[in-house]
C-alpha cells in the first residue's frame, strides 16, 4: 500500500526519475519556461518553487542545497543573482502551469510551466546591439560576403598549394 507516499512515479525507476527532474529544473532555470507533458509539469512545480525559496534566502547554506539539487555552479549563480531577487516581495506562487492541449503523435496532454515573473527584455536588446555592430563593420569595409563566397574561401584555404592538411 502507498499510504503517505505522495508524488507521481512517472513510470520510471528512481534514478531515471531523479535525472528527469534535474533536467527539467535546469531547463526552467535556463529558459524560464518549458513545454512538457502535464504529469511532468505537476511533479516539477513544487521542486522549482522550493529552489526559488532557497534563492530568496541567498546565503551559503541555501546555495549549497541548491547546488546539491541542480548540480551546476553557473545555474546556481543565475538562480541566486537573477531569478531569486525578482521574487523577494512574495511568498509562494513562483511558477504556473498552462494546459496547451494534446500532442499529435501520441495524444499526451501538454502543458507549459513558467515562472510567474519572467525576465525583462534587456537580453533581447543586448542581442540586437550585437547584430547591429556586425552590420556596421560590414558597411565600413564595404563588402558583404555571401554564403557561397564564405564557403569558397574556406575551400580555397584548404586546397592552396604547398599546404598539407
Amino acid at each position: 500500500m502507498r499510504h503517505k507516499k505522495k508524488g507521481n512515479k512517472l513510470s520510471r525507476s528512481r534514478a531515471q526519475r531523479k535525472a528527469l527532474l534535474k533536467s527539467l529544473l535546469r531547463s526552467i532555470i535556463i529558459s524560464e519556461k518549458i513545454k512538457t507533458t502535464t504529469p511532468k509539469a505537476k511533479v516539477v512545480k513544487p521542486q522549482i518553487d522550493k529552489i526559488i525559496g532557497l534563492a530568496k534566502k541567498n546565503n551559503l547554506s541555501a546555495r549549497r542545497q541548491a547546488f546539491k539539487i541542480i548540480g551546476d555552479h553557473s545555474l546556481v549563480k543565475k538562480l541566486f543573482n537573477q531569478i531569486g531577487p525578482r521574487f523577494n516581495d512574495g511568498q509562494g506562487g513562483y511558477s504556473r502551469i498552462y494546459n496547451l492541449g494534446f500532442r499529435k503523435s501520441d495524444g499526451a496532454s501538454l502543458s507549459q510551466i513558467e515562472l510567474t515573473k519572467l525576465a525583462s527584455k534587456k537580453v533581447a536588446k543586448e542581442t540586437t546591439k550585437k547584430t547591429k555592430s556586425k552590420t556596421t563593420k560590414e558597411e565600413a569595409t564595404g563588402k558583404k560576403e555571401t554564403s557561397k563566397e564564405k564557403g569558397l574561401s574556406g575551400l580555397k584555404k584548404m586546397f592552396k598549394k604547398g599546404k598539407k592538411s
